[in-house]
């Protein structure tokens, strides 16, 4: 049994402790908005009132909150995370977020490690999302048997530094937002030429846009977008941070960013992703002309 506080009770949060809770750790959580923590309060983990009364005594610090902003406001602004305490960072940040952190880590006598997580709810539900951990050997032999807990094991990679498995959370899902734009523009072109929604995620099938038409597919099918499984917000922002993690073209991001930020001034931010393709549903099919024999 390990004494683990988590700092940050979000949807992927949640489900990261209920493994813990499982496996019998003693866990303590806190969560900027109260209420988010009570499913986990219920399920057996202690709650705190503040950051630094959930991290008193604990032996590993997991921190998976909303993004770098939020780990320094809460983390780096002084929080007393015991010396020789093992941080296991599950936020999503950029490679120099996770430069920046180790040394606030090295400064404090805390021993970093990042660890992203690759997947939504559903695989972490099951065990099965991919992991990248990265920092010291030492130091990634403490939380690897935490991350195994809801890691698929064939995922499970060690890296040989934050900014490592930093940089690999990013192309994770710089994939995952240029096929989502790819998506868009598929349905946008099966409108044009009077394709069906079905039609066109049928026809998908073996494509590069196979995947995630057939992970998505059920929720644009049904219309029903509000079982987030990825928010809007999350994607936006990790978008953002591919951005400013290189000063290249990137023209693919860009578009995937400007459609996630539409669906952002439409209210849908805290929808799973798959709602970016709503106004595709809604737009009128357009007729094809006949050909007309010679």
């Amino acid at each position: 049994m390990t004494k683990i506080a988590l700092l940050g009770v979000g949807r992927m949060g949640h489900e990261l402790a209920v493994h813990l809770l499982a496996a019998g750790h003693d866990l303590t959580v806190w969560n900027r908005t109260t209420s988010g923590a009570d499913r986990i309060v219920a399920a057996g983990a202690s709650r705190a009132v503040a950051p630094a009364a959930a991290v008193h005594g604990a032996e590993v610090v997991m921190t998976a909150l909303f993004g770098p902003d939020a780990v320094r406001e809460v983390v780096l602004t002084g929080l007393p995370i015991p010396e020789g305490a093992v941080w296991l960072d599950v936020t999503t940040v950029s490679p120099a977020d996770a430069d920046e952190f180790a040394g606030w880590a090295r400064g404090a006598g805390v021993r970093y490690v990042h660890g992203p997580v690759v997947g939504s709810l559903a695989p972490a539900r099951a065990g099965a999302l991919g992991v990248l951990l990265g920092g010291a050997p030492a130091d990634v032999a403490v939380v690897e048997p935490l991350a195994a807990l809801w890691a698929d094991p064939e995922r499970l990679r060690v890296v040989d530094a934050a900014r490592t498995a930093a940089s690999g959370k990013l192309l994770a899902n710089l994939a995952l937002g240029v096929s989502l734009q790819g998506l868009v523009e598929a349905l946008r072109l099966g409108n044009s030429v009077g394709l069906d929604t079905d039609t066109v995620l049928s026809m998908l099938q073996g494509t590069g846009f196979g995947f995630i038409a057939g992970m998505k597919g059920p929720m644009i099918r049904s219309q029903d977008f509000d079982d987030t499984q990825f928010s809007v917000d999350l994607l936006a922002k990790d978008a953002r941070l591919v951005l400013a993690s290189t000063g290249a073209s990137m023209p693919a991001v860009s578009a995937t960013l400007e459609t996630l930020d539409a669906a952002r001034a439409a209210g849908r931010g805290d929808s799973d992703i798959s709602v970016v393709v709503e106004p595709e549903l809604a737009a009128p099919t357009l007729s094809v002309p006949a050909k007309t024999s010679a």
